[in-house]
């Protein structure tokens, strides 16, 4: 493994624990060239998933990008990282066991959408807010006064 301090080729495993959702082994490793510590994730890919944007471009699935985003939008919102992590490796586990090879980028952003409002209505307005490209403020009033009327927080 790549020290991202030094980018030396090579690594020491010092502990290997799984995730508290048991989806992915956590390894602290240590660099051999700079000593240098940092933890990494190996977590299962059943399938190899591609993603269609809405221009038709096909690009790889990619977890990083929805933890990303789902990050962004809890953020300062005290939703814990571990909630965070369920709600994206539920999203992966969908997307993979659907037995597609392709999957619309919007169904992925309902995923999120969807696991978002379950969670806080804050992050889950934020989110809309970029996915469905709110344009002016009235864009977020008619869509939090959906929020309220669906029973959000």
């Amino acid at each position: 493994m790549r020290c991202p301090f030094c980018a030396h080729e090579e690594s020491q495993v010092k502990d290997s624990r799984p995730t508290e959702d048991n989806t992915a082994i956590r390894r602290r490793r240590q660099c051999e060239s700079c000593g240098a510590r940092f933890t990494t994730f190996e977590r299962v890919q059943l399938r190899d998933v591609a993603v269609i944007k809405n221009d038709g471009k096909r690009e790889a699935f990619n977890r990083s990008k929805i933890e990303q985003s789902v990050s962004l939008a809890c953020r300062k919102r005290g939703i814990e990282q571990e909630r965070i992590d369920q709600l994206v490796s539920g999203i992966q586990r969908q997307v993979e066991t659907a037995g597609e090879s392709e999957v619309p980028s919007e169904r992925i952003g309902e995923m999120v959408m969807d696991g978002l409002r379950q969670i806080d209505s804050v992050a889950y307005i934020r989110f809309a807010s970029v996915y469905r490209d709110f344009g002016e403020a009235k864009d977020f009033e008619d869509f939090a006064s959906q929020v309220r009327d669906v029973g959000g927080d």
